[in-house]
């Protein structure tokens, strides 16, 4: 994949975080930006910058991490090349992805995506690519794959998305610690019905992007540590970290500092088994890694 000429890159330079990763361990949210000429971007979608994969190589390699999943960006909505060639430069014994797809996709299609390393489809519901109504019929299409529905919004939506989401043939992976109002905390009535959902064992979360619905920010992000420990509570076998690069809220030089992400998990989850299954084994399952 070539490099992005005459945009800004995002470089993978930081420090080098304070918890030590364990073997496996998985990146399970981050994005690739490749050449405009190569990967057209949809018209009226940001970000207008790169993120190329030898910036997010190193990054892996600063924070410990071996395995990584690419989560096809709003950037591209349906055109899903730039994700699936960064899969393939990392080989299936790395790497996942999450795609977006067209609604009429076939069957054959969904298969040589499963082939190449595709394990969710994405509902980002900030774009239109996909509305919640969609997902039961696109559940449909996803389930002999074994596929999960990857979801995303902010606010107060999920006491209305979770009925449906429970009714799906597939699992759900909730984004970003569900993205609900930071102002409300733990008694918030989105994340209490979130914490519901995972009981059921049927709703993966994805420890990730802090940044998004924290009040008080880094390095600590305490607010987003409190639900962090709550979901913990409840099923740590249903949990997954990310890193959300390259933080795609944020400009290219203005962007947060990914070990400060990663070292979070000392204080939200100081058992190092429970740190463990979270960073390597629960992702080694949900994105058929080691089956």
């Amino acid at each position: 994949m070539q490099t992005i000429k005459d945009e800004y890159m995002v470089s993978g330079d930081g420090r080098k975080p304070r918890l030590v990763a364990p073997p496996k361990a998985c990146d399970t949210h981050s994005h690739i930006y490749g050449p405009a000429d190569v990967y057209p971007r949809f018209p009226g979608r940001k970000p207008n910058y790169g993120a190329s994969l030898e910036a997010y190589e190193f990054m892996l390699k600063r924070l410990g991490l071996e395995r990584c999943v690419i989560v096809q960006p709003s950037l591209y909505s349906t055109d899903n090349r730039c994700t699936l060639d960064a899969i393939r430069h990392f080989g299936l014994s790395r790497a996942r992805g999450v795609a977006v797809t067209k609604k009429d996709i076939s069957r054959e299609e969904l298969q040589r995506m499963h082939d190449a390393g595709i394990r969710g489809l994405r509902f980002y519901l900030l774009v239109d690519d996909f509305v919640m109504g969609d997902a039961p019929e696109m559940a449909k299409r996803i389930a002999p794959l074994g596929w999960h529905l990857q979801v995303q919004d902010r606010g107060n939506w999920l006491p209305e998305a979770i009925p449906l989401l429970k009714k799906l043939p597939v699992d759900t992976v909730v984004d970003h610690v569900g993205r609900t109002p930071p102002e409300n905390g733990v008694n918030d009535p989105g994340f209490k019905a979130l914490l519901r959902f995972m009981e059921s064992g049927r709703c993966w979360v994805k420890i990730s992007a802090p940044y998004l619905a924290s009040a008080d920010g880094p390095p600590h992000y305490a607010d987003v540590g409190e639900k962090v420990r709550a979901l913990v509570s409840v099923r740590p076998d249903r949990l997954v970290w990310a890193v959300n690069w390259p933080h795609p809220s944020h400009t290219p030089g203005n962007k947060p500092e990914e070990a400060d992400c990663l070292d979070a998990l000392l204080d939200w989850v100081p058992d190092a088994a429970v740190r463990k299954a979270i960073l390597a084994d629960n992702p080694g399952i949900l994105y058929d890694f080691d089956r």
